[in-house]
């Protein structure tokens, strides 16, 4: 268990607080942008024993929970088809489309299969020539670069009956847009490690500068976390706006050069829907021409559905850290894990699933009760 343990000691943590505490004099609202940092704040009540002049505001970094609704009912189109096989990790059989989830349709008879890997899908499809394979790409930079090899794989070995389904999103226009936005209290950024080590900090300078917010690449252990929130108020309090790396051990400036050349071969940048926030201009990813054959919304003839948002769900502002997730009315009450209304309250990376296991009953009991 050692470099897990030694990042969750009590002794260590109650150190970095102690710090925070004493260079903290003013109020600050400090985004972390990933759902892992956001579920790690929660479970381990980091918020709570932060000072009270310091707000941790929940940011879009969820991958499930920014796949707009959209996508999903494509997915579900697809799935319900003769002759396919769709493939997914397991963490999105169970978000809710306009009317059904991927669940239903395997119950309903389609072939839907969890598989922990695309290359696992890309091995499905050699083994079944005459279905049609379909895997559901979906995330962040962190997931991205084995999308891409499974797609450079299949065309390398001539697998014509693999496709893949994509809405992979990019982290540093998010933070421009929740920035532009005009009801914005974010005055400083805990980004996302798993990120900026595919990545690299390159493109973080630039949005620290433009918008005048400290920006530190933090890790997901508690004592990471506190790290990262030290150096954000260390910044805040003497006016600064850098970004900081206080993730050595994952993060390299340059990011992973194989993986990054991997994305730039097969990907190409596009505009992209999130969840519950809208198009995101240059946010996101889609198949570059050369692989575009395999591009599942081209082959299904789907790429045209559009549907509506839930008008109760309003994971869009929980998103965008406008709301705690206990403040929508319909938190654990319509929308619980087992019922849930968005993908934030399905995701393990969601901010409504992380309070609704880990805060539920600390909240009132007119909000809290299931």
């Amino acid at each position: 268990m050692k470099y897990l343990d030694e990042f969750s000691n009590p002794e260590l943590a109650k150190n970095l607080l102690d710090k925070i505490r004493g260079v903290t004099t003013q109020r600050w609202a400090i985004m972390e942008v990933c759902g892992g940092q956001t579920h790690s704040i929660i479970r381990h009540g980091i918020d709570q024993l932060l000072p009270d002049q310091i707000e941790m505001i929940h940011g879009p970094g969820c991958p499930v929970c920014v796949t707009p609704l959209e996508v999903i009912d494509k997915a579900l189109e697809i799935a319900a088809r003769p002759g396919v096989i769709f493939c997914s990790f397991g963490d999105m059989l169970r978000v809710p489309g306009s009317k059904k989830d991927l669940f239903h349709v395997k119950s309903e008879g389609g072939d839907v299969r969890v598989v922990y890997s695309p290359l696992d899908a890309l091995t499905i499809a050699r083994e079944n020539p005459t279905r049609q394979v379909v895997f559901f790409g979906i995330g962040f930079e962190t997931t991205a670069p084995a999308n891409a090899m499974t797609v450079y794989q299949a065309e390398r070995l001539g697998i014509e009956n693999f496709s893949l389904l994509v809405s992979h999103v990019l982290v540093p226009p998010a933070i421009a847009a929740i920035m532009e936005s005009p009801t914005c209290r974010v005055q400083a950024f805990l980004a996302a490690g798993h990120v900026c080590s595919v990545m690299g900090t390159e493109e973080y300078p630039p949005l620290a500068a433009k918008y005048r917010v400290p920006m530190v690449v933090t890790g997901f252990e508690p004592l990471d976390i506190l790290e990262g929130i030290r150096r954000t108020v260390i910044q805040l309090e003497a006016g600064r706006h850098e970004l900081e790396n206080a993730y050595p051990r994952a993060v390299m400036s340059e990011g992973n050069p194989a993986a990054k050349a991997m994305l730039n071969d097969v990907f190409e940048v596009t505009d992209r829907a999130w969840r519950g926030i809208g198009v995101i201009p240059q946010s996101g990813w889609k198949l570059s021409q050369r692989y575009r054959d395999y591009d599942a919304e081209q082959r299904f003839s789907v790429a045209d559905l559009r549907t509506e948002e839930s008008s109760i769900c309003r994971s869009g502002e929980v998103l965008q850290g406008l709301i705690k997730p206990h403040e929508c009315a319909a938190f654990g009450k319509e929308c619980t894990p087992r019922n849930p209304l968005g993908a934030t309250m399905v995701s393990s990376e969601g901010a409504c699933a992380a309070y609704y296991l880990y805060r539920r009953l600390d909240q009132p009991a007119e909000v809290a009760h299931a």
